[in-house]
């Protein structure tokens, strides 16, 4: 039986919620025709469904597709964890608490939504943290998982993927405690993992750093020390990205400061019949420029093998 369903007028959007079996509460978008294919979209780490840019999700629409974007737990409007975050020494030497969660929780709240939504399975796009969370969920929830697109993402391996030392005194800087400082820091990490070909537009980026503040529901430094830390309890998950049997497609950019190509490469490596498309002057982000040519990848996979 579904839950029921609570809209909050934000603009064109509706933002509903879905109280999940576990207790987590999952802050959820759906656009599209209610009988089209649909496409579950993960955001990457403290990143909320709006993420995910209109250009992105109109193009996704125009392909024929039903778009479902959720919150990860402890990010934007879905629950954020009671338990404490992890210190910076924590972090820094990857050492989980005893009550982390892990990146296999995280899928099983996509489960629990596409349960609420009556969604038996679903085609999935995870980007950065999403990726990981979207490999988990093909690798243990097969049958509910038609397609896997996972964008710049890598498979927990110490030894491929690894930030850049640069992105790490930046990711390193005291979290931001006013909407004006979130825009700041927001638009200083953006420029500096971006990429060299597709470069982020100022007043694009100021609009979603500013909403991303005010959808918040929770202390976002704390939900992204968490979400960080359910990365590092999961450790190297390459034997389990064998077990996947979604067809998938891996999408990586050359210049990426956060998840170095070789995490890209490393992912196709591990799952059987992955497909890799590399994208020059590409970062860890996706702009709008970008947005067109990364959803044309994504309908053109699905398209293949459907």
């Amino acid at each position: 039986m579904r839950e029921p369903m609570h809209d909050i007028k934000q603009g064109a959007d509706h933002d509903r919620f879905a109280e999940l079996a576990h207790g987590t509460r999952i802050c959820y978008r759906v656009d599209g025709a209610p009988d089209a294919p649909a496409l579950l979209l993960i955001a990457g780490l403290a990143e909320d469904l709006t993420s995910w840019s209109p250009t992105f999700v109109d193009a996704l629409l125009a392909g024929g597709m039903r778009v479902v974007r959720m919150d990860n737990r402890d990010c934007g409007r879905s629950s954020y964890a009671a338990t404490p975050p992890p210190s910076v020494l924590r972090q820094l030497a990857a050492r989980p608490r005893s009550d982390a969660y892990t990146l296999a929780d995280m899928a099983s709240d996509c489960v629990g939504l596409l349960d609420h939504l009556g969604i038996a399975s679903a085609h999935v796009v995870g980007r950065s943290m999403g990726g990981m969370i979207a490999q988990t969920l093909a690798a243990s929830w097969p049958d509910r998982v038609r397609t896997l697109t996972s964008i710049y993402s890598t498979t927990g391996h110490k030894k491929v993927g690894q930030p850049a030392l640069s992105t790490l005194v930046l990711l390193a800087s005291p979290p931001p405690r006013t909407r004006e400082a979130a825009v700041r820091g927001h638009l200083r990490i953006t420029q500096h993992i971006a990429g060299t070909g597709h470069r982020p537009d100022e007043h694009e980026e100021t609009t979603h750093a500013q909403s991303t503040w005010d959808r918040s529901a929770g202390d976002q430094a704390a939900g992204s020390a968490r979400q960080i830390q359910a990365i590092q309890a999961s450790g190297d998950r390459t034997a389990q990205l064998r077990a996947i049997t979604a067809p998938t497609l891996v999408i990586h950019g050359d210049r990426d400061r956060v998840v170095a190509p070789t995490g890209g490469a490393a992912t196709v490596a591990a799952i059987p019949g992955a497909r890799q498309v590399v994208v020059p002057g590409m970062g860890h982000h996706l702009p709008a420029s970008l947005a067109g040519r990364i959803a044309d990848e994504v309908i053109g996979h699905i398209a293949r093998v459907s």
